[in-house]
């Protein structure tokens, strides 16, 4: 089940008993000492209302001798250095903080406040919960993401399960730093058997963090490539792939997309391995095209044809360009009824957002161009740079002109969910 809209820290206001510690009064009392990171003048109700990342232009001052260093627990206070919350400092990212707890939830749970090990216990445990509450994993589906970043209140850690194996996507510094309690948090839980750790490095770089020195878990070493169901289907993936191997993300827009496919003729763009043009070809569609530039990928693609029983001459798989491709197919006046366009990041970082913004504008324009009148677009961004900044949609606002006369209707305006700016909770 996909679940979308904010999901925020902030939490029931609970009056504190007399006998309730402060954060103050348990700062106090940390044998290491608890450094302040203090707000500018008219940031804190942001963070009050929820955004775990305090980023560093937000940031006054920092209190604390010596300073803290990556990794630490700090307090993070108002203007007027009242504690609000606490969370794990860096130095270097431009998130200065990512909050674990506010104020008022030290309250509830007592036992995690300035607690990482306990904090995690929790958290990690009520994310289980919820999949579990959700149905998952059933008979029909073993393949789901159990944390998901900030969606589940651990920025910076994704954990996606396939059958008895954990992936581990990791893209904060302290999420390196807890690396083994987060595993042993997860060999707790009885559907986990293996576990692999997947640093996201070009994140962790921009945390500061010299990956020559990162050291790795000790591991039970899973193969190269693990079998998963979902929603039926069976997928081959690669554990060497994009991320953690497979996008989880989508599996009910993968589901959907078969309901509406019979008779119909699809375009996967961007298909890695497959994953939607398989779910159009079971649903019924006369004939699937997907593209991609990954050879293992699209090799994957062609071996979960066959594993899935389907007919190898109503999908065909094509390693070209996108763009390329597209341009190509315009200049032939073809058209599909269904084209799902779900392109890898292309704005990993919001300075790069004006040309990324070109990029999205231009596959965008190709791909309703190819859509056929009356015809359904699947559009997606995993850039959280983009759907923060809200440019993802002005670009397709600002097509709106097209949009009326080519569709009758966007399927779906979707995002891949990877970090805060998304912030959807996906199971």
């Amino acid at each position: 089940m996909l679940l979308t809209g904010r999901l925020m820290l902030r939490s029931l206001s609970v009056a504190s008993s007399p006998s309730t510690p402060t954060l103050q009064e348990i700062a106090s009392n940390h044998p290491a000492g608890v450094a302040k990171v203090v707000l500018k003048k008219g940031k804190t109700q942001l963070f009050k209302d929820g955004s775990p990342m305090v980023y560093s232009g937000a940031v006054d001052r920092v209190i604390g001798r010596p300073p803290p260093t990556t990794g630490d627990i700090v307090l993070v206070a108002d203007g007027s250095e009242k504690p609000i919350g606490w969370g794990f400092y860096n130095s270097t990212s431009m998130f200065r903080v990512r909050l674990m707890q506010l104020e008022e939830e030290t309250a509830q749970d007592p036992s995690s406040a300035l607690n990482p090990d306990k904090l995690l216990e929790t958290r990690i445990a009520a994310a289980a919960m919820l999949r579990q509450n959700l149905g998952l994993p059933s008979a029909h589906t073993n393949a789901y993401r159990l944390v998901n970043s900030e969606g589940d209140r651990l920025s910076g850690l994704i954990v996606d399960i396939f059958g008895d194996l954990a992936v581990i996507a990791s893209s904060a510094a302290w999420v390196q730093m807890y690396q083994h309690q987060i595993m042993d948090c997860l060999s707790r839980l009885n559907i986990i058997k293996r576990i692999s750790w997947r640093p996201t490095v070009e994140i962790l770089k921009e945390e500061g963090l010299d990956l020559s020195d990162l050291k790795k878990p000790d591991l039970i070493i899973p193969q190269t490539r693990v079998k998963v169901m979902e929603n039926q289907m069976s997928y081959l993936i690669s554990l060497d792939g994009q991320k953690t191997g497979f996008y989880a993300d989508q599996r009910e827009n993968r589901c959907f997309l078969s309901t509406i496919s019979e008779g119909r003729r699809v375009l996967d763009i961007c298909c890695y391995t497959g994953g939607f043009a398989l779910n159009a070809a079971s649903g019924g569609a006369l004939d699937v095209i997907g593209v991609d530039t990954s050879l293992p990928a699209l090799q994957l693609a062609k071996e979960n044809v066959a594993l899935n029983g389907l007919d190898p001459r109503r999908i065909s798989f094509l390693r070209q360009d996108a763009t390329e491709f597209m341009k190509a197919a315009v200049s032939r006046n073809e058209s599909w009824d269904i084209v799902i366009l779900d392109p890898p990041k292309l704005a990993p970082r919001k300075k790069v957002l004006k040309n990324a913004s070109g990029m999205y504008r231009n596959l965008n324009n190709l791909a309703m161009q190819l859509t056929k009148r009356g015809g359904l677009l699947m559009t997606c961004s995993c850039s959280g740079a983009m759907t923060q900044s809200g440019m993802f949609f002005r670009i397709l606002q600002s097509m709106k002109r097209r949009l009326i006369d080519v569709f009758s209707g966007l399927l779906h305006l979707g995002c891949c969910v990877n970090g805060w700016e998304e912030n959807h909770c996906c199971s």
